[in-house]
């Protein structure tokens, strides 16, 4: 009886001084909650509770950030983050910053060109795009069409075919006609992208293959980004360009499932880097001409690349407050000239260990995640030097605009080292500072709000020194900072 659990969930509800976490959904629930029980914090199952110190949640609403204390909580997911982690919202965000960054003398040179790294797209609302499109040279080419916010490969359909893709345009023109609009407003396929579908993919022993990597923006106040390696996701079946079976084609877990052959092949679909970068050593070095460990050095080098000017498209865009943190699941595919495609980036991305190697792997990442969160946040909120980070382990920082900060890579074409420091269990690495030491938050601690004048605007920050005090003053220049950036653009 469900309304039977609500009301002993809320007998149940604990109280006191705290420390309080939310978890709201599934995805990886076990891991988060045995971290913060681990810790002596206390599960609160009211998502309307305002005292809780974390707050994870699978999918974001405007309710759950309406009452976040910036500086006192932590919450997962920054609320705008589908400027990054929906294929319009990524795509658009990249295509106003080449736009911009090319009329810039110092950044021309450093930053990549879009068609190295993103497949040909198109979007599907855009009339000049969908346009072009059609305008296109399309004889040749297989395309992938995406809805602009799902995942797991939900949605998606392949053109392989000059009959597939009129038959998409009668469908787009049939769904512009205002009275289809009225009826299918939650259908309509221009909230889609189409995409150059890469057909000569580097083959894992005859499989097709991409990989989860991983971008952490531990805090956005300062900001301060890192990379982590992930895992190899393969197909159950062989790979046939011209298979009609999606799972052929697209290599996420939620899609390998359905094969009948995945309970057999399950620990087949899911390789670690390091028996990927043995692979790449043995097959293609010589016949290649790569150079040792290629998967380990160029390869996460140019993943950091990527992800670095990913995040500097929506450096402007993003929510700054302290307290939001968010990890990203970013998608690459290499082809066989060995050349590395982003293909999307994920928020929320899956926390399941359904296999031997995400039992490895993801609760490290989740582990490291809320270590390094939490120890960036105790020290920007009392004030302290961020570094050196004794969280850090396995993540890689890429950008950090901390007046503390380290040198880090002059360019983007030049990442920190890849080569992580390593541990050998997720477990939390002795001698880690507790963000809420003695199980309660120091709220003294941490920053104050600004108060608002009269007229319902927090007054600006005036100075310009890089060695402001306090807290909140630095969190308001940092909003400010994202303000004026995005007024020049």
């Amino acid at each position: 009886d469900l309304s039977a659990r609500g009301r002993e969930r809320q007998i149940e509800e604990p109280r006191g001084p705290g420390p309080f976490y939310y978890f709201g959904g599934t995805n990886g629930a076990k891991i988060v909650s045995n971290y913060c029980e681990s810790r002596g914090w206390k599960r609160i199952y009211n998502k309307d509770r305002k005292d809780f110190n974390l707050k994870w949640c699978e999918t974001k609403s405007p309710a759950q950030y309406s009452n976040f204390r910036e500086g006192k909580q932590l919450m997962y997911q920054i609320p705008n983050n589908k400027v990054l982690t929906t294929k319009i919202g990524l795509l658009s965000s990249l295509r106003q910053y080449e736009q911009v960054s090319s009329r810039v003398c110092h950044v021309q040179g450093l930053r990549l060109k879009l068609e190295e790294f993103i497949p040909t797209t198109f979007r599907m609302d855009l009339r000049e795009d969908r346009e072009a499109f059609f305008a296109h040279n399309n004889e040749s080419r297989m395309w992938i069409c995406k809805p602009t916010s799902m995942n797991q490969g939900r949605g998606i359909f392949l053109l392989k075919s000059q009959e597939d893709i009129d038959a998409f345009r009668l469908k787009l023109q049939h769904m512009d006609n205002p009275q289809t609009n009225r009826k299918t407003q939650y259908r309509q396929p221009q909230a889609h992208v189409v995409q150059h579908y890469i057909q000569n993919p580097l083959l894992l022993k005859g499989k097709k293959f991409d990989v989860r990597s991983y971008l952490l923006i531990a805090c956005t106040a300062p900001y301060m980004v890192f990379f982590r390696h992930g895992y190899v996701r393969l197909t159950c079946d062989l790979y046939d360009p011209n298979s009609k079976n999606l799972s052929a084609h697209l290599t996420n877990q939620y899609v390998q499932k359905k094969n009948p052959l995945y309970s057999q092949l399950k620990e087949d679909t899911v390789w670690s880097m390091e028996s990927f970068n043995t692979y790449v050593n043995d097959r293609f070095q010589v016949a290649k001409d790569l150079p040792r460990d290629w998967v380990l050095g160029a390869f996460a080098k140019r993943m950091q690349q990527i992800m670095t000017q990913c995040f500097f498209a929506v450096k402007s865009k993003l929510d700054c407050r302290l307290g939001f943190f968010d990890l990203i699941g970013c998608d690459f595919l290499i082809d066989e000239d060995f050349k590395v495609w982003l293909l999307e980036m994920n928020c929320n991305p899956a926390l399941h260990t359904n296999c031997e190697v995400l039992k490895e792997v993801i609760p490290s990442v989740v582990v490291e995640t809320l270590d390094l969160t939490l120890e960036i946040f105790k020290k920007v909120g009392s004030r302290q030097k961020i570094f050196p980070l004794v969280s850090q382990r396995e993540f890689v920082l890429l950008y950090s605009s901390s007046n503390s900060s380290p040198e880090l890579q002059k360019t983007t074409k030049e990442p920190q080292k890849t080569e992580p420091r390593r541990c050998t269990s997720g477990t939390e690495v002795k001698g880690v500072p507790s963000a809420f030491p003695d199980n309660s938050v120091n709220v003294s601690a941490l920053p104050k709000r600004r108060s608002r004048s009269k007229s319902g605007h927090r007054p600006t920050s005036t100075s310009q020194s890089h060695h402001e005090s306090g807290a909140s003053t630095f969190i308001q220049r940092q909003r400010n900072c994202c303000k004026n950036a995005q007024a020049s653009s």
